[in-house]
């Protein structure tokens, strides 16, 4: 299993750097960080400077969306990059959350983030696109290579993701939930004439490590609440629009929205959020990483076990530096 880092792009972007840095040399496969520009400095550059650094790291955001940017210029960001540092660039996209709502508007549509990531990719990769109706061609591109990963959780996105791109992100590491939502996505790949092993499998969560005491326990889940806050942002959406159909989606996500009363974008992705009260422990540990190492690798055999490719920490909390550091020296080996 791959182990990547995803942090988000705080100033100053020299120590998301340095920590991008050390990650590759403690074995990690991937560097991520959040794209949502109001809230945090733009990635971009910052991947630049990241990719300057590394020599194998595989770069991207988690994620970028079809309506912040223009189609043509997320393309041709991820093209020149390719270009200056080798295709190790990757395109974790979604319909935009944070990156939407801080701004006043709604995510996009399925069907506008469908049409994006087949652009993008094409356009990338070389190959002429339809950009909003108009067919485009970047004609500097030369042997590009763009990986497509979708984020998603309901079902109709779950579709997309096995019919079109070339991997999913799950932003959980529930066990029971990503088997769920790892045999729908190899389902609807399959439905597409695809090969289902072929879409490579993300999860991305919190993972803190403790000593096994009950007091750094619980100072895990206060450091990794937000997360439950942030995902239930996706799950409030599900709900409003299928309700409680556990057909639809598992019941497992659906219940512990049921004490959300709002959520403030100013607060996002933040350990100090006020609005992320109503997520219980339970639900802390089962959508983040939290225990001893053996704890760690035993759910992370488990992960695996479910069809997951690669392992993304999202280090947002007070050990970052000893998250990297540990998985560096002890659970990356075990798990590769």
């Amino acid at each position: 299993m791959d182990i990547g880092l995803v942090l988000q792009t705080d100033p100053p972007a020299d120590l998301l750097v340095e920590r991008m840095v050390r990650a590759e040399e403690k074995g990690f496969t991937h560097g991520w960080t959040f794209d949502s520009v109001v809230l945090w400095q733009e990635p971009f550059v910052i991947h630049s400077r990241v990719l300057e650094r590394t020599e194998r790291l595989i770069v991207g955001p988690m994620v970028t969306n079809p309506a912040t940017r223009a189609w043509e210029v997320t393309a041709s960001v991820f093209a020149t990059l390719n270009d200056m540092y080798g295709n190790r660039t990757i395109c974790g996209i979604g319909r935009g959350d944070s990156a939407m709502r801080v701004a006043g508007r709604r995510p996009a549509t399925l069907d506008r983030l469908s049409r994006a990531m087949t652009a993008i990719k094409d356009l990338a990769e070389g190959r002429e696109a339809d950009v909003e109706g108009a067919p485009l061609r970047i004609p500097w591109v030369r042997d590009g290579s763009l990986p497509v990963w979708m984020g998603a959780y309901g079902p109709k996105a779950l579709d997309l993701v096995g019919r079109r791109a070339d991997g999913f992100i799950l932003q959980l590491a529930d066990t029971y939930l990503t088997e769920w939502m790892v045999k729908a996505v190899r389902s609807a790949a399959a439905d597409a004439g695809r090969d289902p092993n072929e879409v490579k499998v993300c999860v991305a969560a919190p993972a803190y490590v403790t000593d096994g005491s009950v007091e750094e326990r619980a100072h895990a889940r206060e450091q990794c609440r937000w997360f439950g806050g942030m995902v239930g942002n996706h799950v409030a959406d599900l709900v409003s629009r299928y309700g409680d159909r556990s057909d639809m989606v598992p019941q497992e996500l659906t219940d512990y929205v049921k004490a959300r009363q709002g959520y403030d974008y100013s607060h996002h992705g933040r350990v100090d959020n006020p609005d992320t009260e109503f997520v219980p422990d339970t639900i802390v540990d089962r959508f983040c990483l939290i225990g001893t190492v053996d704890e760690h690798l035993e759910k992370l055999d488990r992960l695996r076990a479910a069809g997951v490719d690669q392992f993304a920490i999202y280090a947002m909390h007070d050990d970052v530096d000893g998250v990297i550091d540990t998985y560096g020296s002890r659970i990356v080996p075990a798990m590769s």
